[in-house]
């Protein structure tokens, strides 16, 4: 099996397991027992939360621990929709964010909210000028994702905070998936960021979302004690250990890992430009984990299925996202439905072989050659 599809899931890391395993055998009590067995557990939780603070420069109250990115998005979208409403019911987005987070903007969209979508250039960068123009009195959130999950595209986040100043009313949430582990994140940009481990060698199951301390969202998860009154739920406490040690095994090989992917990645490049009627979707300066491209006249959904047969796993789109449409990243960058339709995302990763890279161009020369020849 090739695997290129470290954008949807990433093995765990052995030393992330061993630590959700040693967590789970030593501190079994629940957190919020009081206890000696719950006490126990409750210090390792608030330690853990120092680490993760110290390690995002964020404070450990600031860390909402969640079941993934999905959740983290849902519950700053939806929080802080509806702690502001009285505010103004007006959200600016673009269409380039994943379902997480387009979902429940259709969501609100049906409860009463004005959805405004940001223009995209041609690199698939937000058009900044039209960001302004469409901010008004009574907008209450923006939200983008820091990298692209489809094209790699790095968003101008800083820029983006900077012009929200003149609007105190509203927030700005950063859907970080994508960048967390791969890139350098400052955790000071942005109302609340969301990103979930298994995107970096962590396990599936736990997320987080970090939300200013004076900021307050209505909870989306009602009933027990958690360790914050934002999100309901038993302290999961080995989960939240492992994702401890995702982050700081992560980011202390950030720089090594990054230049090892760049390295793959332009090999990539290299290999698919001999190849005819390919079409690179993703910016040149996108992360280098992320390449998108098209084959013209074959769907992506037909070309990832047929690459499957032959042992190769690769995305149409991001690994939540429905078959049968056009990407609408890709539609955003190249006006095309057509080359939307046929895009699909191949994803690197530090542990990707060069060989794999050649065996994945000689099987997919052969795919396209059996596929133009139907």
């Amino acid at each position: 099996m090739i695997y290129l599809d470290y954008s949807a899931n990433t093995p765990a890391d052995e030393r992330v397991l061993s630590r959700f395993c040693e967590v789970s055998k030593k501190y079994y009590g629940n957190a919020n027992s009081k206890h000696q067995s719950g006490y126990e557990a409750a210090q390792l939780q608030s330690e853990i939360s120092r680490d993760i603070g110290e390690l995002l420069g964020v404070l450990p109250e600031e860390i909402i621990y969640t079941s993934g990115a999905s959740e983290s998005n849902n519950l700053a979208i939806k929080g802080l929709a509806r702690t502001k409403r009285h505010i103004g019911k007006h959200i600016i987005t673009t269409p380039l964010e994943h379902p997480s987070v387009s979902a429940p903007l259709t969501f609100l969209q049906e409860q009463g909210y004005e959805i405004d979508m940001v223009k995209i250039g041609r690199e698939g960068k937000i058009d900044l000028e039209h960001l302004s123009s469409l901010l008004r009195k009574d907008t209450i959130l923006v939200t983008v994702s820091s990298v692209d999950s489809e094209l790699g595209t790095i968003q101008p986040t800083e820029q983006i905070q900077r012009i929200l100043k003149d609007y105190p009313n509203c927030c700005l949430h950063i859907d970080a998936t994508q960048a967390v582990g791969k890139i350098p994140i400052d955790f000071r940009v942005g109302d609340t960021i969301s990103f979930a481990p298994h995107k970096f060698y962590g396990i599936i199951g736990s997320g987080i979302l970090i939300k200013r301390k004076k900021l307050v969202l209505e909870p989306i998860i009602h009933g027990g004690s958690g360790t914050t009154i934002f999100r309901s739920g038993t302290p999961a406490v080995a989960l939240n250990a492992a994702t401890e040690t995702a982050l700081s095994t992560a980011l202390h090989s950030i720089n090594e890992n990054y230049q090892t992917v760049t390295k793959l990645n332009e090999l990539l490049r290299r290999e698919l430009s001999g190849i005819k009627a390919i079409t690179v979707n993703s910016p040149t300066d996108a992360v280098p984990h992320i390449l998108n491209i098209s084959v013209e006249g074959i769907k992506g959904a037909v070309l990832r299925d047929k690459l499957s047969e032959f042992g190769v796993c690769v995305s149409v789109k991001s690994a939540c996202s429905a078959d049968g449409l056009p990407s609408r990243a890709v539609m955003a960058v190249s006006k095309s439905r057509k080359n939307a339709l046929a895009s699909w995302r191949i994803s690197l990763s530090h542990l990707t072989e060069p060989q794999e890279i050649f065996e994945f161009i000689r099987i997919l020369k052969q795919c396209v050659r059996e596929l133009k020849s139907v």
